[in-house]
Formats: structure tokens, C-alpha cells, sequence
């Protein structure tokens, strides 16, 4: 009963609480965030943004909480959310923000744990994940130009970035949520010059109900490109943070000074050594910023997985590994490092005025092992097909609706003499099969895309295998289709087209459907049969663990049902992260697609990841280039010249154009020391155009570092420029001069050239003296 004595105290007591909350709703409503002359300003007060990358994609949904968490211990107060278009839209006008898929639920929770959010919509990201985010679906038009004003691009990310506004508009500052900040494309200067465009893509995101201050992000050297006035600018980069900023202030004479993506480590390619990142430099440079107060967002705070078929690849073609550890300071498992600590420590002796002390890293739980089982049951693929298409004249899988996987295209060839299989390309792995027998591979990392059939009594079935990595995810190669592309001809010795029958193409997306559906039996022998094991393991208590699947060859793993990502024996990654909350007590099944065969078909869980361990010579093409005779003695070179010293990107006009297939860069000193070093090469065109790097191939280098450091000659025309081509200092140091030759593919007209040093202050390594040759001789095939 209500004591009327103490009613008017009890309802004075309820009025005031509604009172206060009411205001702090009010005081919520009311926060601001301004881009002011020096300074970010949240609530009319200067501040300084600590932003941790975090790819919510990349972390099971299970652990959002708790990486948030580390980001907040780290001592961050901002945390980065990328979406990925393809995540959201995997099929046209489809969408999904549920599940996995929920960044509402992500922001929420940032905001909960006290962390702001920059969002990053796209709708190209980049980010080492399939197609730079871009949805596959997209390339079933032939013609389309993605990323400019073909009106069925612009279309599509209107539509999509119009969803994105349903879902997260109403959780920008203004509204009461977390979002300070909207980022318009992503580093538009390293694609294309046309600030049209970015004016399209920002006012896609201002009509999606975006009213927070929108902003671009550029390389030091690319921030013109695209440039416009009505977005603010920050600049990328991963050491030298003083010239960066410098760059920054030619294009943005006021507001505050941002580092969009501030480099912690680096990402793996299949066969290259791992990234572990620089840590003195990196908190050198982190400690330069904080001191003058620059804000800055750490690409990667935590990397996490690119589980399923997510993982890219980098051009001209290197594919990406399951892991995106990155040499973050939190690991793929969510795991506090020495850089976690060292970057901590740091953070904590310049908190903003009157900020508290930085909360402890939450605690978690250890991780879980289990002994080696075995697994039996087998299902070849051969013997697991689909219902086919027919066709005369196949195409990619993106022609069938297939978005990732295998695919097979089986033909018939009539009898006859020995004869040549000659494909435009192969996209990206292709095992040949001549009535069931294995005759041979096609590996696009040595566009190797001919094989010799022998002669035939009879009829012969054809059977070309296909598999697909993930779709490159930077630069014009984003155009990246999976599967055979056309010419697909049999020519004989006279170079006559032979006529062949029919085509029969089978999609193998390895979809839910497609997995319950297999038939399973016994292997009895370990020959090379492409196919999918199947087996189980027993727990008794959860945990995260390490799949150890060094004794596998090369494919796709399942578990329970979740789609871990691909492994490959040659490293460097020779485990694969399992999260606890996708593993239950009792049996757990496995699903592992090996497209090469196991050395021993068994499986077990370790307490901790292999990152670093490469094996070449299981590389099931030997080599990543052929073997060539390297021939320029007799070439006379078409300009020779001195750089300055400095990491500023050089472009440089040629009095004559050259012409041929091979471009070959001779380093003949350098500024300190021994060492030669490229981050990155772009060549011109007849109209002063850069050459696209789809057809280029390492031909020859004389050097490079493959022990101590990723030092391949790859990363000198891979366009990204945090990496670099090293000549050899671990084992051995070689000698100038240092020949670097690209295969461009075919011949070219080459007018001049853009080179980029390595990054950072250090003279170190910078080429000073060069010469540049041009020719269709300068390397040969051995015999």
C-alpha cells in the first residue's frame, strides 16, 4: 500500500530521475563533431582520434565484444569499421545485415564499450579481400568499367550505399550514435584521376542520409587525383609520417592533420615469408604523431581471418593467405602481442588532458588441443558432379551465377597427331586430365597457358579443372573473372583450329547444398585425385585452436560447417585458426577439399599458429617463374639517369619511346649501402597512361631477399608501396649491378616511367644511378 506521507517525496524522487535521463538522452542527442581549422572538435573541444582498424567481417560475431574491448585497452579510442559490399549484397538487390553481417550491432557495441566509429562503406575498400569488396556479380556484364561513371556501376553502388544509409544513418553522432566520420571510396588516386566521380560516390552517400563530415583517402603521392574541396582529406602511409604530412598540407592548406591508414604490419601472399612489421620504427612513428598531436588510424589493430572464400589477391596475380594476423599488435586470435603492450605503454604517456587511464585487456581463456585423427571417407570430385551446362563456346564461372570454387569444362577430342591446348587465360589454377590421367597444370603466376596433348588412337575425353583463388583486390585488375577465358582452341602442328564437340561446364561452388549432397567412400590408394575428406574429432571442453594441416596439399577446410578459409603447403601459413565458439563438446565434423592430395590424410589442433614457415619445393609448378637466359648485353638501353635522394614518387619522360615485351630496370648504385630496393614500378603508355600490370610477370631478377624479409620482385609492380623489391642481404650480399626484367605480356610502347622508393627516411637502399632497357630479347626461355 502506498504510504501518502512519502507519495509526494516518491513521486518527486521518479520525476528528477526522468528529469536526468531525459537530459542525458538530450546531452547524447546533442554531441557534435566538426572538422575545425586545427583541430577534430567533439562537443566544441579538440580532439585527437586513436583509431584501431577492426574488420568486424573478420572476427566471429561471438568475440565483437571482446576485440572491442582490446582496441580499448590498446588505447584507442575510435575503432575503424570497413564494410564489404560483397559481405552485404552477395546476390543483386539481396541483403544482408543479420548475423555475421549485422554492423548495427557491431556500432552498438563499440559505442558501449566506449569507442567511436569511423565508417569506411566503400563501395570499393580494398583490404586484401575478394575484390576489393566489389560483388562479383557485377563482372556478368562483359563490358562493364568498375569504379567510374558506367551508369550500371554507379546504379548499383547507389542502390547499395542507399541500404547502407537505412542501417547505419541512424547511428551517426548527430542521431545519438557513435559515427563521427564517413569515408567516400578508398584510395581512389592509386585507380583513376576523376574528381567527377568521387563527387557522384559523395553525394551516393549524403542522399543515403550521411550528415557527418565525409572524408578521402590518398597515398602521399596520389592525393591530387580525384581531388575534391567538399571532402576533407587524410593521407595513407606506413612510416615518415613528417613528409606524408607535408604532402597532405599541398592539397589541404588547414584542418587537422590524419593519417587514414597508419601500417602496423603487412599481409601474406602465398609462398612469401610473413609480416611481422618493423615494431621501433612503428612506434617511432606513432610517437611523432602522438607528440604533435596528428590523429591516426592503425591498419591493422587486429587483423582476424578472412575465413570462407573471402581472402584476394594482389596483382599482377599473388594470392592472399586465410590468415590477416598482419603483425598487428592483437593477433588473428585476439591475442595481446609485444607490439600490443609496446603501442599500450605508449599511448598511455599522452592521454588527452583529463582522459582516464586505459582499462586493462580482458582476460582469454587458453587454447585447446587435440591428438591427430585420421580421415577415411573420401568423395572425388569426378565422381560428384553436377548436372551440366552445354555449350560450344564456354565461359568464366561468372556467366553461370557461379561467384567462387571450381569449375570443369570437359570436352571431346577427336583422334589424331600430338596437338597444343592453348587458353587466353587461365584464371587461376588448371589441372589437365586426358581420359581421367593427369597430363599436366596451368598456373597464372607464370601465365603458362599452353600444354601439349599426344597423339590419340581414338576419341579422347578433355577434362580441364579449374580453381579459383580470390579475385584480385587492387588496382585495374579488380576485373578479375574465374575460369577459363576465351580463346579456348586446339591447334595443331600447322596451327589449324581443331574442331572439337560439345562442351560440357560443371559449377563446383562448394555451396551447403553441394557438401551434403557428396558420396563419401573409402580411398584406398594416396594418388593425386581431387576431392573432399571427411572425418571427426572428439572434445571435451572449447576452446580456440590451430588446425595443423602442414601434411595437406592445397584447397578449402570446413568445420561444423564454417568455412575456415584455404590452406597451401607452401606457406607460409601451415595452420588454421579454429574459434572456440564454431567448435562444441563431443564429436565435431571436418570437411577438407584437397586439390593435390595429403602426404598423410590426418588432422590435429595445436595451442599455437604456424605463420612462418615456407616450403617452395612442394610448389606443385616448382617454380614461381620458368627458368630463363637473361640477354642484355647487346641491348643498348633507352635512358639511363640518377635519382634525387628522397621517397617522393619520380616520374620520368623518355626523349624517345621504346618498344618491345621485356622492360628491364638496371640499379647500378644506390644512395647508403649495397642493397637496391623498388616499391613500385608503373610504366606509360603512348598517351602517358600507366600500362595495366593484368599480363605482367616477373621475367628475370638477379636479387631479392626471400629469407629475412618479403623482398620478392613481385612486390615492385604489385602497387602497393608500403612492400618493396629487395636485392639480397641475408644469406649473401650481391653486387651492383641489379637487374630487375618485367614480362609485360606482349609488346608495348613505352614512353616513361613512375618509380616509388621504399618508404621512410632512411637513404637506405634507394637506387640513385639506373639504366632502362626495352626489347623482345632480353630474357629466353631455357631449352
Amino acid at each position: 500500500m502506498l504510504n501518502l506521507k512519502l507519495a509526494p517525496i516518491r513521486l518527486g524522487l521518479c520525476f528528477l530521475l526522468i528529469v536526468i535521463f531525459s537530459s542525458f538522452k538530450g546531452d547524447k542527442a546533442r554531441q557534435t563533431f566538426e572538422i575545425g581549422k586545427e583541430h577534430f572538435l567533439l562537443n566544441g573541444k579538440p580532439f585527437q582520434i586513436r583509431c584501431g582498424e577492426l574488420h568486424f567481417a573478420r572476427v566471429p560475431k561471438p568475440y565483437w565484444r571482446h576485440r572491442l574491448k582490446m582496441m580499448r585497452s590498446l588505447g584507442m579510442n575510435t575503432v575503424c569499421a570497413y564494410l564489404f559490399w560483397n559481405f552485404h549484397e552477395r546476390s543483386p538487390g539481396t541483403f544482408k545485415w543479420n548475423e555475421e553481417a549485422d554492423i548495427a550491432a557491431f556500432c552498438k557495441m563499440a559505442q558501449e564499450e566506449g569507442l567511436w566509429v569511423i565508417l569506411r562503406p566503400g563501395p570499393y575498400t580494398c583490404a586484401e579481400w575478394e575484390m576489393g569488396g566489389l560483388p562479383w556479380w557485377l563482372l556478368k556484364y562483359d563490358d562493364i568499367a568498375l569504379r567510374s561513371k558506367d551508369l550500371r556501376y554507379i546504379a548499383a553502388c547507389q542502390n547499395y550505399l542507399k541500404q547502407v544509409g537505412k542501417v547505419l544513418a541512424p547511428l551517426q553522432i548527430t542521431q545519438g550514435g557513435p559515427i563521427l566520420m564517413v569515408q567516400v571510396e578508398n584510395e581512389y588516386g592509386f585507380y583513376a584521376d576523376d574528381a567527377d566521380y568521387m563527387g557522384i560516390m559523395r553525394k551516393a552517400i549524403s542522399d543515403a542520409g550521411f550528415n557527418v563530415p565525409l572524408f578521402a583517402c590518398n597515398p602521399p603521392y596520389h592525393l591530387k587525383k580525384g581531388f575534391r574541396k567538399d571532402l576533407f582529406q587524410v593521407v595513407n602511409f606506413g612510416t615518415n609520417p613528417q613528409e606524408a604530412f607535408k604532402s597532405l598540407r599541398e592539397v589541404q592548406s588547414e584542418g587537422p592533420l590524419m593519417c587514414g591508414e597508419f601500417y602496423s604490419g603487412w599481409f601474406d601472399t602465398w609462398g612469401t615469408p610473413h609480416n611481422y612489421g618493423k615494431i621501433d620504427q612503428y612506434l617511432k612513428d606513432m610517437e611523432y604523431m602522438l607528440k604533435n598531436g596528428n590523429s591516426f588510424s592503425i591498419y591493422m589493430a587486429h587483423g582476424g581471418s578472412s575465413f570462407g572464400f573471402w581472402a584476394g589477391a594482389d596483382r599482377p596475380f599473388k594470392p592472399d593467405v586465410s590468415s590477416y594476423d598482419y603483425g598487428a599488435p592483437v593477433s588473428e586470435a585476439g591475442l595481446p602481442t609485444e607490439k600490443f603492450f609496446k603501442t599500450r605503454a605508449l599511448i598511455s604517456r599522452y592521454l588527452m588532458p583529463g582522459e582516464p587511464a586505459l582499462p586493462p585487456p580482458p582476460s582469454t581463456d587458453p587454447a585447446i588441443t587435440f591428438k591427430s585423427v585420421s580421415l577415411t571417407n573420401f568423395a572425388p570430385l569426378f565422381e560428384n558432379l553436377p548436372a551440366p551446362t552445354t555449350t560450344t563456346s564456354p565461359k568464366t564461372m561468372e556467366y553461370y551465377d557461379q561467384a567462387q570454387g571450381s569449375i570443369l569444362y570437359r570436352t571431346t577430342l577427336p583422334s589424331g597427331p600430338a596437338c597444343t591446348l592453348k587458353i587466353g587465360a587461365v584464371h587461376d589454377f588448371a589441372w589437365i586430365y586426358i581420359n581421367g590421367e593427369n597430363l599436366g597444370v596451368m598456373d597464372r603466376r607464370k601465365r603458362n597457358f599452353q600444354l601439349t596433348i599426344p597423339a590419340r588412337a581414338k576419341e579422347t575425353r578433355v577434362d580441364i579443372l579449374v580453381h579459383a583463388m580470390g579475385r584480385i583486390n587492387f588496382g585495374p585488375e579488380v576485373h578479375d573473372r574465374k575460369g577459363l577465358v576465351s580463346p579456348i582452341q586446339f591447334v595443331d602442328s600447322q596451327q589449324k583450329v581443331l574442331m572439337v564437340g560439345d562442351w560440357n561446364v560443371y559449377n563446383l561452388s562448394y555451396s551447403e547444398e553441394m557438401l551434403k549432397g557428396l558420396k563419401y567412400g573409402k580411398k584406398i590408394d594416396q594418388g593425386v585425385t581431387p576431392g573432399i575428406w571427411k572425418g571427426e574429432f572428439s572434445l571435451s571442453k572449447t576452446g580456440d585452436t590451430y588446425l595443423d594441416l602442414s601434411k595437406w596439399g592445397k584447397g578449402v577446410v570446413w568445420v561444423n560447417g564454417h568455412c575456415l578459409g584455404r590452406f597451401w603447403n607452401i606457406g607460409p601459413t601451415q595452420t588454421m585458426y579454429l574459434p572456440g565458439p564454431w567448435l562444441k563438446k563431443g564429436v565435431n565434423e571436418v570437411r577438407i577439399l584437397d586439390l593435390l592430395g595429403p602426404e598423410v590424410a590426418e588432422l590435429r589442433g595445436l595451442e599455437q599458429p604456424i605463420l612462418n614457415d615456407l616450403h617452395p619445393e612442394k610448389d606443385f609448378t616448382r617454380s614461381k617463374r620458368p627458368e630463363v637466359v637473361f640477354n642484355q648485353e647487346n641491348i643498348l638501353p633507352i635512358y639511363q639517369g640518377k635519382f634525387p635522394d628522397s621517397d617522393k614518387m619520380q616520374s620520368i619522360s623518355f626523349p624517345q619511346s621504346g618498344k618491345g615485351r621485356y622492360f628491364c630496370f638496371a640499379a647500378l648504385s644506390s644512395f647508403s649501402n649495397d642493397v637496391a630496393t623498388i616499391a613500385e614500378l608503373d610504366l606509360l603508355d603512348a598517351t602517358g597512361k600507366p600500362i595495366s600490370h593484368q599480363n605482367w610477370t616477373i621475367g628475370y631478377v638477379s636479387s631479392e631477399e626471400l629469407i629475412k624479409e618479403n623482398g620478392g620482385a613481385e612486390n615492385a609492380i604489385d602497387g602497393q608501396t608500403f612492400n618493396f623489391w629487395s636485392s639480397e642481404w641475408s644469406y649473401k650480399k650481391a653486387l651492383y649491378p641489379h637487374y630487375l626484367v618485367i614480362d609485360l605480356g606482349r609488346e608495348e610502347v613505352v614512353t616513361g616511367l613512375k618509380y616509388i622508393p621504399k618508404a621512410g627516411s632512411s637513404s637506405a637502399g634507394r637506387v640513385k644511378e639506373y639504366k632502362i632497357f626495352l626489347g623482345n630479347e632480353i630474357v629466353r626461355k631455357k631449352n
